[in-house]
Order: structure tokens, then sequence, then C-alpha cells
């Protein structure tokens, strides 16, 4: 599973709020292939693991992969048959915050196929609707 944060600011924060759009990270920055969100949602750190395996076994273990999102944001839960009140629940896990237009995982180092399934098998893992991008100046003639 994914690290969780080795420190934080605050160990119980508010759940915020849901953003509109993107404002970092919504282009691929390393990879020539990637997959965009197309919602708002909180992926869970599990989630994001899965994703990584799907990628990383149907590659077999070719190219290279890059995750662009991590579980920074500590969930709380209360225990079932509590009553209301009696102050905030205790850590239950970490979530990443996701946007629309954000990239989640970038690879690169296979063909356009292999990157296709690789990511739609990744995608299928995620809980939102995701796009398959490719970089602006990728070259299918290229080998690689």
């Amino acid at each position: 599973m994914l690290q969780q944060p080795k420190r934080l600011r605050y160990r119980r924060p508010a759940d915020g709020r849901k953003r509109t759009y993107c404002k970092r990270g919504y282009q691929l920055s390393f990879g020539s292939f990637g997959i965009k969100a197309l919602d708002s949602k909180w992926i869970t750190a599990h989630q994001i693991e899965a994703a990584r395996v799907a990628v990383t076994r149907y590659m077999q273990r070719e190219g290279n992969v890059w995750i662009r999102i991590f579980p920074h944001k500590p969930i709380t839960r209360k225990p079932a048959d509590v009553r209301m009140g009696k102050g905030k629940g205790d850590i239950a896990g970490y979530v990443a915050p996701v946007f629309p237009g954000r990239i989640l995982i970038e690879i690169d180092g296979v063909s356009l196929e292999v990157a296709k399934e690789a990511l739609r098998l990744a995608a299928q893992k995620l809980p939102i609707p995701t796009k398959f991008v490719i970089r602006h100046d990728y070259d299918p003639t290229q080998t690689v």
C-alpha cells in the first residue's frame, strides 16, 4: 500500500470542498501517455495502489510509471453504534482529493496499444471517469 504522509499539520482536518477545476497537474510532465480525471472525487490509497499494480502487471515491468497523486488527506470515521457528539472520530485512512483535469497516472517506454490497455485497466480500479491522453509531440514511428 502507499505510504501515509510523514507528518501532518493538523491531525484531523475539516473535509473541505470540492473544486470544479484543477489548479495544477493538468498536463503530462513525465510520460507520453496518461489518464486524466473528468470528475471530482476522493481517491483512497488502496484504489491508487490497485491501479498501480494493474498497470505494472500489464506492462510486465517494462517502461516507466509515474503516479501523480498522493493520499495526504486524513479521513476520520466513528465506530458503528456510537451516539452523536463526543468529538471527531479516529483516522480511518488517507485520500487524495482529485479535481477534473488532473493527470492521475503517466507511463512511457511502451507502445501505444500497450499503454491504452494498461491505463484502461488502471481506470477500472478508480472511482471516477477518466480520459486517455497522449503527449502532443508524441511520434508513433519512434521505436520504443
